[in-house]
């Protein structure tokens, strides 16, 4: 993938750049994210995970090639070029399968990294980390790395198979699970440099055995846990001086840069900072989600005050017929109608395609645009998106104000992720 080669070159070559990774299937965040990119002449990074995208349809319903199909056409109505989107897959390994044993879980992953790749994914995040049903309680790197490559041979075949720009690969693994941590936290270990170079030659060792030196040439990122993190109710910040060794460490390693995961909710200070400590590639997916469900929310009450059906018990009434994506993580009985609604690890995300969700929100904003919303409640609801209508920024229209919600999560990214001369320069506009 030349764009996110030259990306990583042009961190490793004193540029305090970084690009957004956005993980979600839900059309309105893609729909912004784009958009985004659009207006500021940047890639857009999409990435799609191995529990939203599989051949088994993933809790989303598509495969491969229909989230593609899905990602292209919304860039086609955004006015953003093809070309300037990635498709990227994240954790992409035994993940989804993890209730089976190793070499069926695995066999599986296998069919399913062939399938991104053949579908134009390029950005491969190849995480093995997961223990199986007949696997010990923790894995050590040697099998990691061991997995990962024998992964790797199979989407290198593929890509030969069906040609296209070359995959690059994301190696390594976070701590908590991805998408957010199941209990509360207090602090967390840094990644220390020691941990993030066993990690980097174990999987180098283990390509090597599998005949993949030119792939991993086109390896651009280890994930590591810089120190942020986010439960229920809490985020814990990103701190700079605490994760200062693990930044120099990558700066000696030629064409590897981090890969931050769950930056979710972190200031737009602290994005700035882990861009420049080397945290060159920043994921985000429950913060994108949460703020769209802040603005549904607030059209919901909204659709309360003018006499229309809301939108919060469907949604709540549909979480607990099924509590497949929540029951794990919101055991607190006398918080879980709380939880369900606020928590920061956003298990609603998980609900939004669901067809009687899907339709709920489809009838809110059709309905509320046929009524019109007065100012007011915009005021009352919606300050943000007021102050932009008051401007002659944004209209007046209930899927722009959802829009607008999710972008002012993504333009936090956006500056984090543009050299300061860059982002200066456009903010000040032609002139």
């Amino acid at each position: 993938m030349n764009s996110m080669l030259d990306l990583v070159r042009r961190h490793k070559s004193g540029e305090r750049v970084g690009i957004t990774s956005v993980c979600s299937a839900h059309p309105l965040v893609l729909e912004a994210a784009m958009r985004l990119a659009r207006q500021t002449g940047s890639l857009a990074l999409i990435e799609a995970t191995s529990n939203q995208v599989n051949q088994d349809g993933g809790y989303t319903g598509m495969l491969p090639g229909d989230f593609r199909e899905r990602l292209l056409s919304i860039a086609t109505a955004a006015g953003l070029p093809h070309e300037r989107v990635v498709l990227g897959g994240d954790h992409l390994g035994p993940n989804a399968w993890q209730s089976q044993t190793s070499a069926a879980a695995l066999q599986k992953a296998g069919v399913m990294v062939g399938q991104y790749v053949a579908a134009g994914f390029r950005k491969i995040h190849l995480d093995c980390s997961m223990t199986c049903a007949d696997d010990p309680r923790s894995l050590g790197d040697e099998v990691i790395a061991e997995r990962a490559a024998a992964l790797c041979e199979i989407t290198e075949a593929q890509w030969r198979k069906v040609g296209g720009e070359p995959p690059v690969y994301i190696v390594g693994t976070e701590v908590p699970v991805p998408g957010g941590a199941h209990e509360d936290l207090e602090g967390l270990a840094v990644t220390t440099p020691d941990a993030a170079r066993t990690t980097i030659e174990v999987h180098r060792r283990a390509f090597e055995r599998h005949g993949l030196e030119d792939a991993w040439s086109r390896v651009i990122g280890l994930v590591t846990q810089p120190g942020v993190e986010f439960d229920h109710h809490k985020v814990i910040d990103y701190v700079p001086a605490k994760a200062v060794a693990l930044s120099r460490s990558i700066e000696s390693v030629n064409g590897l840069v981090f890969e931050a995961h769950s930056t979710d909710y972190q200031t737009p200070h602290a994005l700035a900072d882990l861009v420049r400590d080397h945290f060159a590639i920043l994921k985000v997916g429950p913060g994108v989600t949460f703020a769209l469900r802040e603005v549904f929310w607030a059209l919901s009450d909204i659709a309360g005050e003018l006499g229309i059906t809301t939108l919060k018990d469907v949604v709540l009434a549909e979480m607990k017929r099924n509590p497949r994506y929540w029951k794990a993580y919101y055991t607190n009985a006398g918080q879980q109608d709380f939880d369900l609604q606020f928590s920061l690890s956003d298990r609603i995300r998980y609900y939004w395609s669901t067809p009687v969700v899907d339709s709920a929100c489809a009838q809110l904003l059709k309905a509320l645009a046929t009524r019109g919303i007065p100012l007011t409640l915009i005021s009352q609801y919606l300050p943000v998106q007021y102050a932009a209508i008051r401007e002659g920024r944004l209209a007046n229209d209930p899927r722009e104000l959802v829009l607008d919600g999710v972008e002012q999560v993504l333009r936090h990214y956006d500056r984090a992720c543009r050299p300061p001369v860059l982002h200066a320069a456009i903010s000040r506009g032609p002139q």
